[in-house]
C-alpha cells in the first residue's frame, strides 16, 4: 500500500500579476505541508491568471524555475497551471509538476482546447503527462482535457492511481464538478482531483466546488465557491479494492472499438464486423511521461 496526501487550491488567483500568484503558491504550500499533504495542486493558468487576454510574454518568464524553487523551499510537490512556450513553438496551457526538491518530474500542454477562451493556445499532442511521487502514480490532464472520456482512461491504462485535474471551469457549466467528475472516476476506479477556479477574471465567472473523488465514487473532499484548501488522502489499495469488486477495465473489448481511433463515423451493420487490432491494451505508451513540452 502507498498514499499521497494532496491539498488542493481553490483561488481566484491575481489577473497577469505572476508576482501574487507566486506568493499565494508559496502561503498555499506552507498551509498544504502544514497540514500533512506532499503536493499541492493548483487551478488552470494560476501563475499568471486565465482570461487575461495574451500571455506569450508572460510565457516566456522562468515560471517553472520560480514553481520549482517554491516546491524546493517548502518541501512538498506542487502541481502549477502556468503558459508555457513548446518545444515545436507557441505557446501551450500548462501544468507542471515538480517534486519536494524541485526537480521537474513532469510537464504537459492541454489537449483539447476550449471555444474562445483558449485560441490563443496551442493544442499539446498528448492525453495525459503520467509520473510517479511517493509510490503513487499521477496523471496530468487540464479542465475540457477531462470532459472526454478517453484521456482519463488513457491514464487508468497506463496505471495511474491518481489523475490531477486544474481547472478553471465557469458559468454555465457548473454540472460538470459533480456529475461528469463523479463519472470519470467512477468508470476508469481512479482517483480524481478536480481543482478548479473561483471569483472572475474578465467576462468569466469561476464556478469553485474543486472536488476530489475515490475510485469507489465517494467524494473524498469538495469546496464551496470561494477560496478554499482542501486535503485528501489518495490510497493505492482503494484502487485495488474498487476493481477487485467490480473491474471495469478488464471487462473491456478493445478489439471493438477500433472506428473510436480511426473515424467520428459507426458504419456498424447491426451485425458481427471484423475485429479491430487491439490498440490500447494498456501499455502506458500514449500517456506520455512527461508530457508534451
Amino acid at each position: 500500500m502507498s498514499t499521497l496526501r494532496i491539498a488542493c487550491l481553490q483561488s481566484a488567483g491575481h489577473g497577469r500579476d505572476v508576482e501574487a500568484n507566486l506568493a499565494e503558491l508559496d502561503s498555499a504550500a506552507v498551509a498544504a505541508a502544514a497540514a500533512g499533504a506532499e503536493l499541492l495542486v493548483t487551478p488552470e493558468m494560476f501563475v499568471t491568471g486565465y482570461d487575461v487576454g495574451d500571455v506569450a510574454e508572460l510565457a516566456a518568464l522562468p515560471l517553472t524555475e520560480r514553481v520549482a524553487a517554491i516546491a524546493a523551499a517548502r518541501g512538498i510537490a506542487v502541481v502549477a497551471g502556468l503558459p508555457a512556450v513548446l518545444p515545436r513553438g507557441g505557446v501551450g496551457n500548462a501544468a507542471v509538476a515538480v517534486d519536494d526538491s524541485g526537480k521537474v518530474l513532469a510537464r504537459y500542454a492541454k489537449a483539447h482546447l476550449f471555444g474562445e477562451i483558449d485560441r490563443r493556445f496551442h493544442a499539446g499532442e498528448a492525453p495525459a503527462a503520467v509520473f510517479d511521487h511517493h509510490g503513487v502514480r499521477c496523471a496530468v490532464m487540464i479542465c475540457f482535457d477531462s470532459e472526454f472520456p478517453e484521456p482519463v482512461r488513457v491514464a487508468a491504462l497506463a496505471g495511474a492511481h491518481v489523475v490531477l485535474v486544474p481547472t478553471a471551469n465557469m458559468h454555465p457549466y457548473g454540472a460538470i464538478n459533480e456529475h461528469v467528475m463523479w463519472t470519470r472516476a467512477w468508470e476508469n476506479q481512479v482517483h480524481l482531483a478536480y481543482v478548479n477556479r473561483c471569483g472572475a477574471e474578465g467576462t468569466t465567472a469561476y464556478v469553485g466546488r474543486s472536488r476530489v473523488i475515490g475510485p469507489d465514487g465517494t467524494e473524498l473532499a469538495a469546496a464551496g465557491t470561494g477560496p478554499d484548501l482542501v486535503c485528501a488522502t489518495i490510497d493505492t489499495d482503494a484502487v485495488d479494492g474498487a476493481r477487485g469488486a467490480f473491474d471495469y477495465l478488464s471487462e473491456r473489448r478493445p478489439a471493438l472499438y477500433g472506428t473510436l481511433a480511426v473515424s467520428a463515423e459507426y458504419e456498424g451493420t447491426g451485425g458481427e464486423q471484423e475485429q479491430a487490432p487491439e490498440t490500447d491494451a494498456g501499455t502506458g505508451g500514449a500517456a506520455g511521461k512527461g508530457g508534451d513540452m
